[in-house]
């Protein structure tokens, strides 16, 4: 199964529940980076896990390679002009297609569940498909993409208690760069912390909170409580931005990562390689968001 035309098709998998159905069903949006269907990190496999509990609790779901991981070449050949629409959006899109499609998912309970980068781009997914029945957005940022990788690679530098020379050198080209960014500040051709103006002026452009605010579709927001990448003063953030706004639920995990697994200490990043699952609770907690909504 492939999602997407064109010269790039992606290799995609459909985890259905036991039955005839209709069933209701989620499309799983990756994070940043060239991801593949499960958003293998180390040993772990965090939409493969979403996939299979969602698919026992009566939800099929559909995962697929990021274009990103798929088409690299392309991807770098497109840098110029490449925006969020390409990397992420228009296939999600092209994916909430293909499963109304399928004969035994429900067409008008079909879900957009984004991770990260994509739980940032999922109101910006339903602004342009508002058939959607509802957004899950998983350890989504609403800040500057360059300040966050600014405040990312501090909070690195720092695990230690001390930062070296060249880690001061580094976190201060990385400054320059991410203002750079911000300022749209570009010569011909240049690539800036990865990627070209044409993306950075798409992500600046972009306001999560204000496009979910603009939506009728319910939403629920969760977020780890050990997440170093993407952090409770976002989910703060959406908290205050989505106050007042019917159909929105919220909760946080004390115990999970940015992968919404279980660990303990000072979150870092040795414990992605550490092989682990997304919590029971949390596949819980969305099937229950689901089925409450029926």
């Amino acid at each position: 199964m492939a999602i997407a035309d064109g010269d790039c098709p992606l290799p995609a998998t459909l985890t259905m529940p036991n039955g005839p159905g209709p069933f209701p069903a989620v499309v799983l949006v990756h994070g940043s980076g060239p991801n593949d269907r499960d958003e293998s990190i180390g040993p772990n496999k965090p939409f493969k896990d979403l996939a299979w509990g969602l698919a026992t609790r009566g939800i099929a779901v559909l995962r697929y390679e990021k274009r990103t991981k798929q088409c690299p070449t392309q991807m770098v050949q497109s840098l110029a002009t490449l925006t969020v629409n390409e990397e992420t959006v228009n296939d999600a899109l092209a994916a909430v297609e293909h499963l109304r499609g399928v004969p035994a998912v429900d067409p008008d309970r079909v879900f957009v569940l984004g991770h990260s980068l994509g739980g940032t781009v999922a109101p910006r997914i339903a602004a342009r498909d508002p058939r959607l029945a509802g957004l899950i957005l998983l350890a989504a940022s609403n800040r500057n993409l360059a300040d966050l990788m600014v405040e990312q690679n501090e909070y690195l530098a720092l695990l230690d208690g001390n930062i070296t020379a060249d880690e001061q050198q580094a976190l201060a080209d990385l400054r320059r760069q991410a203002e750079r960014a911000k300022a749209l500040d570009f010569k011909e051709g240049e690539v800036i912390l990865g990627a070209g103006r044409a993306y950075w002026a798409d992500i600046l452009a972009y306001d999560p909170i204000a496009t979910a605010r603009s939506l009728a579709v319910p939403m629920l927001i969760l977020q780890g409580e050990r997440d170093y990448q993407v952090t409770l003063v976002d989910f703060a953030a959406w908290k205050e931005g989505l106050a007042g706004r019917a159909g929105v639920q919220f909760k946080s995990y004390p115990a999970l990562n940015h992968l919404f697994i279980a660990g303990s200490g000072q979150p870092n990043p040795g414990e992605y390689d550490v092989p682990g699952n997304v919590a029971r609770e949390v596949v819980d907690d969305i099937a229950a968001w689901i089925a409450g909504l029926h």
